[in-house]
């Protein structure tokens, strides 16, 4: 008897436990489906710059570059796209480079040309440029290398026109006049008198 009830007592236990354990999953899964549904906003930091800044125009492009020096002999150090909006904090004394503030850059800075934006906010004061940048290797030519290219060639002289010779025009004599000649005519009956003679003769002769 005393077995049994043991035996009872183990499975109310086990059945508590498990109902237990199935209400604390089910009330895990149900906060953890409502906090993907509504999840926290994290915080952001959003600024608006103040004084003189640069609306990026683009000119046609989608992206301006922006570059080290006001040229664009400078290197690219980094793109705006069009509608962002920047601090400016100088310009050129000719007004065709802006500088603006573009943390990307070694120094913070960077220009943008000035057509491609539009400055609002007030005017900017005029910064003396940074000198323009130098070549990083300076060609030279080796002269002993180039010494091999360099051929003299010796003057050719021109040919000298010769005349050629005079050319020999043949001349034609002219024939006898037809007054001059003796007539073929009479030639041929002469010779027809003297055929028909000898065939009298011979006739003649044998009668």
């Amino acid at each position: 008897m005393m077995e049994v009830k043991r035996k009872q007592a183990f499975w109310v236990v086990a059945v508590l436990a498990m109902a237990l354990l199935w209400a604390g999953w089910h009330a895990a899964a149900g906060q953890a489906a409502c906090q993907a549904a509504n999840p926290t906003p994290m915080p952001t930091v959003t600024g608006t710059p103040t004084g003189p800044t640069v609306v990026v125009l683009g000119g046609g492009n989608p992206q301006v570059h922006v570059r080290a020096g006001p040229s664009s002999r400078w290197p690219i150090i980094g793109i705006l796209v069009v509608g962002e909006r920047v601090p400016a904090i100088g310009r050129t004394p000719a007004g065709e480079w802006i500088k603006i503030v573009y943390p990307g850059s070694p120094d913070g800075t960077g220009w943008v040309y000035a057509y491609v934006v539009r400055l609002e906010g007030g005017d900017v004061p005029i910064v003396e440029p940074p000198p323009t940048p130098t070549p990083k290797v300076t060609p030279t030519v080796d002269p002993t290398l180039a010494a091999q290219f360099l051929v003299d060639v010796p003057p050719t002289r021109l040919p000298t026109f010769t005349a050629p010779p005079p050319l020999a025009v043949p001349t034609f004599v002219d024939s006898v006049p037809a007054t001059t000649r003796f007539p073929s005519a009479l030639v041929i009956i002469g010779l027809l008198a003297l055929g028909m003679f000898g065939m009298a003769v011979s006739f003649w002769q044998r009668r």
